[in-house]
């Protein structure tokens, strides 16, 4: 079914946006949350320090002058999401964006992982990225206009990463499967669906795990001769998320340098 048509000049004079896992300092989701205010979007900031989600959300309403809201949600939990989301409707403009940035790592071996860590990495990942969507689908068909961009990983592509083995790479690997998925179903409604795949970004993740020695290899190994930046992603984002991202749908944006072409 084709896409319904919706012109660039209909879109929100302020859209709102939900980030899940926005409040790490230096993370992808804050990045992003601080590259959409900058643009005029109005921001929902959701992660699970409730104070941390706050101060991040008054960040941005004071630096970029835009509507902002932070909560405190543990996204595996299906209520706390349901409750979240129908504040962010009903307390910011029009919510045209959800950003799944929401993630844990794990760094064990496929044959060595529990089952406590693999449901723990998937119930982060994968049904919290469902819980949260399902309630932004809702409120975007009555508007018969909506943006997803799921953040999923080049581990998902390359069959594990460095920082993440089994139970990551095969959760983000679901990530790019749904957004397909997403872009084929809901299309009728004015909703795109879309991935970003980061590889090597510096975010305390990768500050706090790996060597110096380590990040001189990686830097070998990227044709750009540099490790990505959180604003880096946050940019990709913010493409598929806007105006002009209307005509993207169950695409994969590589944001890696250059570390994974195929």
């Amino acid at each position: 079914m084709a896409l319904t048509p919706y012109p660039a000049s209909d879109f929100p004079a302020q859209p709102a946006a939900l980030i899940t896992g926005a409040a790490s300092e230096r993370g992808i989701g804050r990045a992003t949350a601080h590259r959409l205010g900058a643009e005029g979007w109005a921001v929902a900031v959701i992660d699970l320090d409730a104070a941390a989600s706050s101060a991040v959300a008054e960040e941005v309403a004071q630096q970029h002058g835009v509507p902002t809201l932070g909560l405190g949600v543990d996204i595996s939990d299906e209520q706390q999401v349901i409750d979240a989301v129908a504040r962010v409707d009903a307390e910011l403009p029009q919510l045209v964006g959800v950003v799944n940035n929401a993630g844990v790592s794990s760094p064990t071996p496929f044959t060595e992982v529990s089952t406590e860590e693999w449901k723990r990495v998937f119930d982060v990942n994968v049904h919290g990225t469902f819980f949260v969507t399902r309630e932004a689908v809702r409120i975007f068909r009555r508007h018969s206009l909506g943006r997803i961009v799921n953040l999923s990983s080049a581990s998902a592509e390359r069959g594990g990463g460095v920082y993440g083995r089994a139970a990551y790479s095969g959760s983000k690997a679901a990530l790019l499967g749904l957004a397909k998925t997403w872009a084929r179903e809901l299309g009728e409604y004015g909703i795109t669906a879309n991935s970003v795949a980061p590889g090597s970004i510096d975010t305390d993740i990768m500050g706090g795990k790996l060597s110096d020695e380590r990040k001189e290899v990686l830097l070998q190994e990227l044709p750009v001769g540099r490790v990505g930046t959180v604003d880096d992603v946050a940019g990709a984002v913010h493409y598929l998320l806007g105006r002009d991202g209307g005509y993207l749908t169950g695409v994969t944006l590589d944001v890696n340098g250059g570390s994974h072409i195929h």
